[in-house]
């Protein structure tokens, strides 16, 4: 068998089967066969070493049974381990001649013999570098020993036996480093991938298609300036150049996806290089377009934070003590503290001697529920100053739901809340004197009235206060002045008030005084009454001037007939309107009034405000007639009130109070208005022309702005100023006639006409008709009643009637109820006639139906 498998060719098989990588066993037996046919009679043993173990372990084959194969592994060498394990560590040949001579085989004697084993002979495979690789042995099943031949057997043995173990080894590490290269490429989470030095595609892994969009059969061969936005292909170009010089560089760079949306990508590129020659580039890369935009934001969120003007903390909350890990720069200006007094320190340090308790409870209990809130509470700054802290408290929770920090937001509204004080005090108080005003007035009366009703406290009065003539301070010597006159009562008044009565300034120039005396004490308040009458009329002395004043007062006290706090008060005011007419510097107690009236004015004063919004008034129109013929020459406007509940209010109920609230100005205002709108409208669709009469409240004809007022009217209206006579009695004449005269003479020029209402009913001098440029006087209705009966009465209407056609006037009549009254007033040349004899007011649309002629037949006169 020797000569017939030559030992050349049998060695070339072995080098064969390592080659072409066959499993080593195979090669080994091959290995193990080709040294017997040098030893015929040989069992060969081959062993490996595992250095991780420091052990020996046999390579099944033909020769040795599994019971004995089990039986040699894992051995440890050592000098006294059998023939392998000293050969092993010694590193050189042993021979055991006869094993069951050989002490080192204690411990393996036994298998060794069941096996026939009774000589062995091992020499280490080693490398070239001396590396332990395992052992080669030969046994035999009789005591023996090597020749020199044989030993030379093993030793050639032993070193195709390393050369086997080493390409095996090699093998392995190849494929194993292949593999571990290829696990690494194809499942890398980035994209993996590869060029040639020209920058073209040669291999790439499934994340890049996924970055990309694109498949590997898509890729494969082009270049990569076809996947790059054009203003990044220069940069990305001279990136990739840097790579192909030997340097890695990791950079940049914006793609162009399959689907045409751009994304940021960051790349890394670095040379393969093999025998000191570049031969491509690797290149790893990521999709950094969501990581970009979140740095970005959180950039933005960081300047946003640090730029707020608002104080805003970060504290941990799954440390001890839960401290702060950052502040802005607004949280250190606001409390002064610095950054290392702050980062690391629960935030507790802004809390002070006032800081409320409650606050601080609720906040802990926020924070133990991991809810927000917003609380303000009193904070205090490094040197020790408070400040009003509105604070904002909301958790932060991971992705798991866990409370990981809390955000604080402070915000110092110390000088909106002194706003708010400020704003408060004055919502209560008077400006210019520092008195509680009517609003707080008010307040308090109701507490203190409430209080007296239900129980026995005593008697609660109210004193109302005006002071006499101050118009005349207030227009002869300034506002000034005046406002010193206040201020200087009001500290007058204050001296002789104390707690818990109340002194307030209600408006103008009236004080009220608020305040309890026991029962049957009511002198006291007479005698502070007295008091003030007294202590007020000392003179003030201001400006190098005297100026001596003096007050009415109205006295009112808690009866148990009033059931509301504010009748208190307006008992006081109607005592107060007595304590007037008495002559003023007095004081006067309320006599009673029936509370019917009191409350049927108080309600309509409150519904007047709101009736002309709310388009409650109407127009009605009263025809005036030529005294002789009958025939209409022209109309007056009368205003109505169509109250929701009461229905038609008489003007002589609403025009008073109208007055009193000022009311009478924008009513006024609208009369005109809707007047010449009315009879310009009727005037278009008629061909007979009426001019029509609006009486003017003298407070409306007196207002700076009522020419305004007129010129306004016939813009709107349309209608001619000839058309449009106005009404006004003497009492515009009570605050001088010289600017009233001239607004006349201004109308007049315009073509408004002047007509004098209620005429001899008011005190003006008749010398005032010389220079009034009137057209036309108004008797009163008093007049015209009382004529038929009363000769002085009939006296005075024939003089007024010729006194105004010789001043060239026109006189009208009014209040003509019979016949007897209109021939009456016919015999004395009256010119014009206005009654319920010819016609009631009526709405519009009547007088459009009126018949020009009111009487059928002029009268017949002797």
């Amino acid at each position: 068998m020797y000569h017939e498998y030559p030992l050349l060719e049998a060695q070339q098989e072995i080098h064969d089967l390592a080659a072409a990588g066959a499993p080593l066993t195979k090669t080994l037996a091959a290995v193990a066969e080709w040294a017997e046919r040098m030893l015929p009679q040989a069992l060969v043993s081959i062993m490996r070493f595992d250095p991780a173990n420091n052990t020996l372990s046999l390579v099944a084959n033909r020769h040795f049974s599994p019971a004995y194969t089990a039986y040699m592994q894992a051995l440890m060498i050592g000098p006294a381990v059998g023939t392998c394990g000293r050969a092993a560590f010694e590193k050189q040949l042993v021979v055991t001649e006869d094993i069951d001579l050989e002490p080192h085989w204690t411990a393996f004697k036994e298998g060794a013999l069941a096996e026939g084993l009774r000589a062995c002979w091992s020499v280490p495979i080693l490398s070239t570098q001396g590396e332990l690789l395992g052992t080669f042995a030969t046994y035999y099943r009789h005591p023996a020993s090597p020749t020199q031949e044989e030993q030379n057997h093993l030793a050639r043995s032993a070193s195709l036996a390393a050369l086997v173990l080493l390409r095996h080894r090699d093998k392995q590490q190849h494929r194993m480093q292949s593999e571990w290269h290829r696990s690494l490429f194809v499942n890398h989470p980035d994209g993996v991938y590869e060029f040639n030095l020209e920058g073209h595609f040669q291999r790439c892994n499934t994340a890049l298609e996924r970055i990309t969009g694109y498949d590997t059969s898509e890729l494969i061969g082009l270049h990569f300036s076809q996947f790059i936005a054009p203003n990044f292909r220069e940069s990305t170009q001279q990136a990739f150049n840097t790579a192909c010089r030997g340097e890695a560089i990791t950079y940049e760079t914006l793609g162009r996806h399959a689907n045409g949306h751009y994304y940021s990508l960051e790349i890394t590129n670095f040379p393969v290089i093999i025998d000191d020659i570049i031969v491509g580039v690797y290149g790893i890369c990521r999709d950094v377009t969501t990581r970009n935009k979140q740095t970005d934001e959180l950039r933005l969120l960081k300047r946003g934070m640090e730029a707020s003007p608002s104080g805003i903390i970060m504290v941990d909350a799954q440390q001890n003590g839960m401290p702060i890990v950052f502040a802005n720069p607004a949280f250190y200006r606001i409390t002064g503290y610095t950054p290392d007094e702050v980062i690391g320190n629960n935030s507790r340090f802004l809390r002070g001697p006032d800081t409320g308790p409650e606050a601080t409870e609720a906040i802990r209990d926020a924070m133990r529920e991991k809810r927000d809130i917003s609380i303000t509470l009193l904070h205090y700054r490094k040197n020790g100053q408070p400040f009003w802290n509105h604070l904002v408290v909301s958790p932060v929770f991971d992705p798991g739901g866990n409370c990981t920090h809390y955000i604080g937001i402070h915000q110092d509204i110390t000088h909106e809340k002194k706003q708010e004080a400020k704003l408060a005090y004055q919502a209560t108080h008077d400006l210019l004197t520092d008195l509680p005003n009517y609003s707080a007035f008010t307040e308090q009366l109701s507490t203190v009235f409430e209080q007296h009703q239900r129980g026995n406290h005593g008697t609660l009065a109210v004193l109302h206060l005006n002071l006499d003539g101050f118009k005349a301070i207030n227009d002869g010597l300034g506002h000034l002045v005046a406002n010193q006159v206040l201020v200087t009562v009001a500290r007058r008044l204050e001296g002789m008030i104390s707690h818990p009565d109340m002194l307030a300034r209600l408006v103008g120039d009236e004080f009220a005084i608020l305040l309890a005396v026991k029962k049957g004490h009511t002198a006291a308040i007479v005698s502070l009454a007295e008091r003030i009458l007294t202590t007020l009329a000392e003179p003030v002395a201001l400006e190098g001037e005297l100026i001596h004043i003096s007050a009415s007062i109205g006295i009112a006290c808690h009866t148990p007939s009033i059931q509301e706090p504010y009748s208190l008060l307006q008992h006081a005011d109607l005592a107060l309107e007595q304590a007037k007419r008495q002559g003023r510097n007095t004081w006067q107690w309320y006599r009673g009034r029936k509370a019917e009236n009191v409350k049927y004015n108080v309600a309509m004063r409150h519904e007047l405000h709101t009736a002309l919004s709310a388009g409650d008034f109407v127009l009605h129109y009263q025809p005036i007639v030529d005294a002789v013929s009958g025939r209409i020459r022209s109309v007056e406007a009368l205003v109505r009130w169509q109250h929701p509940s009461l229905g038609l209010v008489s003007p002589g109920e609403f025009i008073p109070l109208a007055e009193q609230t000022g009311q009478i100005i924008p009513l006024g205002r609208w009369v005109l208005l809707q007047a010449c709108r009315d009879i310009a409208a009727l005037n278009a669709q008629s061909e007979r022309i009426l001019p029509v009469a609006v009486n003017i409240s003298s407070l409306q004809f007196c207002r700076e702005g009522f020419l305004d007022e007129v010129k306004h009217a016939l813009y709107i209206s349309g209608l001619q100023a000839e058309q449009l006579e106005l009404e006004v009695t003497e009492s515009v004449l009570l605050d001088g006639t010289g600017p009233i005269i001239a607004l006349m003479e201004t109308l007049t020029s315009m073509g408004v006409r002047i007509a004098l209402d209620d005429f001899g009913t008011g005190f003006s001098s008749l010398s005032y008709l010389c220079d009034l440029p009137t057209h036309k006087v108004k008797l009163d209705r008093r007049f015209v009643q009382e004529a038929q009966k009363n000769r002085r009465m009939a006296a005075i209407v024939q003089g007024v009637i010729t006194m105004a056609h010789h001043m060239d006037m026109i006189v009208v009549a009014e209040g003509i109820e019979t016949a007897e009254q209109q021939q009456d007033l016919s015999r004395r040349h009256c010119d014009l006639l206005q009654g319920y004899l010819f016609a009631r007011p009526m709405p519009l649309h009547e007088l459009q139906q009126l018949p020009d002629l009111l009487m059928s037949a002029p009268l017949h006169l002797s």
